[in-house]
């Protein structure tokens, strides 16, 4: 089990290794930020927006919450969003959900999990919502394809926003793309569901819940 001081310790060697590979990282890195991407992920300690991509400090500006949501009641969410397709003129914004997911498990299981309970009721209203098609499908299916279902309810919240709305409708070509991490290989799955202000977002919608339910 580790400690506070270790955590400290390993800030330093980190920093001191960082610094003997590229003497100038930090002062590259202290001025202003210009990432392409912006995250949405899960706080999963398992699924590290950077490491997954491959990417350093500074290239990807990130938000991260159980069971990756974007709600339209979640003003933390919404203002990062809205800084960083306003402010940072970032490129792509990707909803990633993972497989294993506690919050999907959360939202269909029927044990009192307190205040989560609130936090994942999208994800049971998503649950409910393709109820008799995820009843069909194989007991070990069903969480991956709820998985899938979410990233897509994501998204499609997320292009219904007024921050994506208000972008597209002034010609920013930001897209908006939803993903799946496998945390048993550490592939990404790209759920085809990419929309920028040329595209009809409800038909990609549309068009990404047939691709979940034929891949099943």
């Amino acid at each position: 089990m580790g400690t506070i001081d270790e955590l400290l310790k390993k800030n330093k060697s980190w920093a001191k290794e960082i610094t003997q590979e590229d003497p100038d990282f930090f002062t590259r890195l202290a001025k202003q930020q210009r990432p392409e991407y912006l995250w949405i992920g899960c706080s999963d300690s398992r699924v590290p927006a950077n490491q997954i991509v491959d990417m350093q400090p500074g290239e990807v500006f990130v938000h991260r919450n159980i069971a990756n949501l974007v709600q339209h009641s979640d003003l933390n969410c919404l203002s990062v969003i809205q800084f960083a397709v306003e402010y940072l003129k970032v490129k792509h914004v990707i909803v990633c959900g993972h497989y294993g997911c506690g919050g999907i498990a959360a939202a269909t299981n029927d044990k009192n999990d307190g205040l989560i309970d609130y936090w994942v009721w999208n994800i049971k209203l998503t649950h409910q919502k393709y109820h008799d098609w995820l009843e069909k499908l194989p007991a070990d299916k069903v969480s991956n394809a709820l998985c899938d279902l979410n990233v897509v309810e994501q998204v499609h919240a997320l292009s219904q926003t007024r921050i994506l709305q208000d972008a597209w409708h002034d010609g920013n070509p930001v897209e908006i793309h939803g993903w799946v991490y496998d945390i048993h290989d550490g592939i990404l799955r790209d759920l085809e569901f990419n929309c920028t202000n040329a595209d009809d977002p409800e038909k990609k919608y549309q068009d990404a819940i047939e691709r979940i339910k034929a891949s099943q």
